[in-house]
């Protein structure tokens, strides 16, 4: 027999958490302030297609290939200290880079390096704090909280890049990965005097913790996805809109210049309009909460994805002001369809396999955006950039559209379906002892 207790977010669950969380949006702002100034360090100096692509690939690839790895891990560990280690490898790794930088000795590879570092850290930090915020946070406010986090990143996406810019004109590069030390720094430092609720781990009858070993608990977080399916329907929709809207919208330069013909003011209207768009959802979201039923929200801000993607690759080449409306109506549906979903994940999904959970739904989210690129680029070249804007809108409505109608997905908030048959989660998905191989 095994057991498991459940953690309830304490009462004065805000000053704690909301003091952890400003730390790390600290940092975030710090992490976009580097990633800026590296890319566009690595355009300067190589002026190289090849060279940003394959940066981009070095930051999205790890978390591809090793996040269900990732997940396992943090569902292991001690997520306030995965969240401390993390965000020390990162600012040491920066700080190494700041003195390469600053005796004038680094080859683009270097840079290469940090990304990887960065994108491995960031994804143990990222798995930590998602599958943390359900055990500080109560149910019910999930929801706000992770409109705040949309409206968060909106905020981020308008100003770092122009901030960046300025910065690099008055800040040798490692000054600016200088500051990059000094926010991670702010946002260890409430972690260390903090505590962060651990999820229960499975009791033996003795009352001893189970000793499974890493490769068992990954099988087992499979499982446990895979036999639910609203989490996997869940699953495919988030993979298929990431092949179809994520090439699209990186699309966007090559819209703006061959059908609106415009150029960089144009694109960078398009793309503040969007970040506007994504702080007003952000904040409807955190003060309203959306509907009681989390999963109509969201669907209904897919529906609002793909009603704009459709009138994208609709507007005529005069219709340039049209686009900007519509882009900040894209930004807008963002939060809406993104926070609800994810605070859904976080209310049903148990607390000891959030951390694989949430890592598996991004590896294969996350993976499906280069094989997009790969055939969006074909598809725009012989067709136009508005064709994939139109397919990607298309079938995101449609998507949006039958959700409502698919009670796997209607239902996810109760929970996995054979709690019903049995309340205790490790008697969904038993774990069979082994050694410890970690």
């Amino acid at each position: 027999m095994t057991s498991v207790v459940a953690v309830e977010p304490k009462k004065n669950w805000k000053i704690p958490f909301f003091t952890i969380w400003t730390g790390q949006a600290v940092s975030l702002f710090g992490s976009q302030l580097v990633g800026f100034a590296l890319i566009w360090w690595l355009t300067k100096t190589t002026g190289s297609a090849t060279v940003l692509a394959t940066a981009s690939l070095v930051s999205l690839l790890p978390n591809v290939i090793l996040g269900p790895l990732v997940g396992t891990l943090v569902d292991r560990w001690n997520r306030r200290l995965v969240m401390i280690f993390a965000d020390s490898f990162i600012a040491l790794a920066t700080l190494a880079l700041a003195l390469l930088f600053w005796q004038g000795n680094v080859q683009f590879w270097y840079v290469y390096a940090l990304m990887f570092v960065r994108s491995v850290a960031g994804g143990f930090h990222y798995s930590a704090m998602q599958a943390s915020t359900s055990l500080m946070v109560p149910k019910e406010h999930l929801a706000r909280v992770q409109g705040m986090n949309q409206m968060l990143n909106g905020g981020l996406n308008i100003i770092s890049a122009p901030l960046g810019a300025l910065l690099l004109e008055v800040l040798p590069l490692q000054g600016i990965l200088g500051i990059d030390v000094i926010t991670a720094l702010i946002a260890i430092t409430p972690l260390l005097f903090l505590m962060v609720p651990q999820p229960p781990r499975a009791q033996a009858a003795v009352g001893a913790p189970l000793k499974t070993s890493v490769w068992a608990e990954m099988r087992q977080g499979l499982r446990y996805a895979f036999s639910w399916p609203g989490l996997v329907i869940i699953g495919i929709m988030a993979t298929l809109i990431n092949f179809l809207l994520t090439p699209a919208f990186s699309l966007m330069p090559i819209l703006v210049i061959k059908h609106f013909n415009g150029q960089a003011l144009q694109l960078a209207w398009m793309e503040s309009a969007w970040g506007v768009g994504v702080m007003a959802g952000g904040f409807l979201l955190s003060v309203w909460g959306g509907f009681k039923r989390r999963m109509y929200t969201s669907f209904v801000g897919v529906f609002g994805i793909g009603i704009t993607s459709l009138v994208i690759g609709l507007l005529p080449a005069s219709a340039f002001p049209w686009a900007v409306g519509v882009m900040f109506f894209s930004g807008f549906t963002n939060p809406i369809a993104n926070g609800p979903l994810f605070a859904a994940l976080q209310a049903s999904v148990d607390p000891e396999m959030q951390g694989r959970i949430f890592t598996l739904i991004g590896s294969f989210a996350s993976a499906m955006s280069p094989i997009g690129l790969i055939v969006a680029g074909p598809v725009a070249d012989h067709l136009g950039v508005q064709t994939w804007f139109l397919i990607g809108g298309v079938v995101t409505l449609l998507m949006a559209l039958s959700m409502f109608m698919v009670p796997a997905v209607v239902h996810f908030e109760e929970g996995h379906p054979q709690k019903k048959k049995d309340s205790s989660p490790q008697a969904i998905l038993p774990v069979v002892p082994e050694a410890s191989q970690d």
